[in-house]
C-alpha cells in the first residue's frame, strides 16, 4: 500500500473489499508495474487522486468469484491491483483468451493498447501506411512495432538511444533504425530523409528535444499539403518542448495526443479487449520478470529498464 505521496508502497496488511452492486470481486493474479502505475501512486500523472492510504495498480489479471480467468482495469478505491483483492465495475472485466497466460497478459494490455489505441482510434491508421515510432526500445515501443506490423503497416522506423537494442527492433519488424545519439544537425537529417520518402504517422513515447527535432523536420521535408498525424502517447524525455509556430503555420502536420482522456473510455476498453483477443494469433511478445507481491518495494525501486516487472501472489 502507498502510505505518502512519493513513496514506494510497502507490503502490508489492508482491509478486505467487498462488491458492491455490478461489481466483481477479483483475486488478483499478476500486476505489472507500469509507468502509469508509477505516476498515479506518486501524484504526478494528470489521472491521479490523492485518497491516501492507497494500494496502488491501475490494471492486472485475476479470476472472478465463479473462477473466470479476467484482465481487470481501473479497480475501485482505495483498492488497486497490487494487492491480493480488489473490486471492479464488471464492465472493466474482460475474459481472457486461451493461449495467453496471466502474466503476460498483465504485463502487455497498457503498453500494447497505447499504441493500438493510437492508432486505430486517434490517427485512423489504414493498411499500407508507414509509421514512425519515436522511443522504440522500450516495452511500449517494441509492442508498438509489433501493433504496427499486425495492423498493416509498409514501412516501420524505429528511434531509440539503445543502439544495442535495434537488432531486436528489427526482428520485431522495425524496417529502419535511427539513433537518437547524433549531433543534432545529424539527427535532424536522418529525419528529414525518412520524411522526404513519406511517412504518414508519427507515435511518440519520449517528447522532449527528439520530438523537437522531429516536428520541425516535419514541416521542413515532409510532402507539401500531405498529412503527417503525430500522436504524443508519453513523455520520457520530458514534459515540455519548444515548437516553432511556424511548424504548424507551414507544415500538414496534425498534433494530438492519446491517453486517459482523448479517446471515451468504452472505445478505450475495446481496444484493449481487441489486443488481448489477436495476442497469442499475432505472437505479441513482452519480456516478463515475476516477482512476489511481498516483494514490492524492492521491485518498485528496481528502475524500468529490462523485462516489465509482475508481481504475482
Amino acid at each position: 500500500m502507498v502510505m505518502e505521496a512519493g513513496q514506494a508502497p510497502v507490503y502490508g496488511e489492508f482491509r478486505d473489499p467487498v462488491a458492491a452492486s455490478g461489481q466483481r470481486l477479483i483475486r488478483v493474479t499478476a500486476a505489472a508495474i507500469s509507468h502509469v502505475t508509477k505516476s498515479r501512486a506518486s501524484g504526478g500523472h494528470y489521472s491521479s487522486e490523492g485518497e491516501l492510504p492507497f494500494i496502488p495498480g491501475v490494471d492486472g489479471t485475476g479470476l472472478t468469484e465463479h473462477g473466470r480467468r479476467v484482465y481487470f482495469l481501473l479497480p475501485e478505491k482505495p483498492y488497486g491491483a497490487m494487492g491480493e483483492l480488489c473490486c471492479v465495475d464488471e464492465r472493466r472485466c474482460i475474459a481472457l483468451p486461451d493461449g495467453l497466460g496471466d502474466e503476460s497478459a498483465a504485463a502487455m494490455a497498457i503498453p500494447a493498447v497505447s499504441s493500438w489505441a493510437a492508432l486505430t482510434e486517434r490517427a485512423h491508421f489504414q493498411a499500407g501506411e508507414t509509421v514512425l515510432i519515436n522511443g522504440a526500445t522500450g516495452a511500449s515501443g517494441r509492442l508498438a512495432i509489433q501493433v504496427a506490423r499486425y495492423l498493416g503497416a509498409k514501412k516501420i522506423i524505429a528511434t531509440g538511444r539503445q543502439a544495442g537494442a535495434f537488432q531486436d527492433l528489427r526482428l520485431l519488424g522495425a524496417d529502419v533504425t535511427i539513433s537518437l545519439n547524433q549531433e543534432p544537425e545529424a539527427l535532424e537529417n536522418a529525419f528529414k530523409a525518412e520524411f522526404r520518402e513519406g511517412i504518414d504517422v508519427v507515435l511518440d513515447y519520449l517528447w522532449g528535444v527528439s520530438a523537437e527535432t522531429l516536428l520541425i523536420a516535419g514541416a521542413k521535408a515532409g510532402p507539401e499539403g500531405v498529412p503527417i498525424r503525430y500522436v504524443q502517447i508519453g513523455s520520457a524525455s520530458g514534459a515540455d518542448i519548444r515548437l516553432p509556430s511556424a511548424v504548424l503555420r507551414s507544415s500538414s502536420l496534425q498534433l494530438m495526443g492519446s491517453g486517459i482522456g482523448s479517446i471515451p473510455f468504452p472505445r478505450l476498453l475495446a481496444a484493449v479487449h481487441a489486443v488481448l483477443e489477436v495476442a497469442p494469433s499475432a505472437g505479441f511478445r513482452i519480456a516478463t520478470e515475476a516477482v512476489p507481491l511481498a516483494d514490492v518495494t524492492r521491485a518498485w525501486s528496481s528502475g524500468v529498464a529490462g523485462p516489465r516487472v509482475v508481481l504475482v501472489p
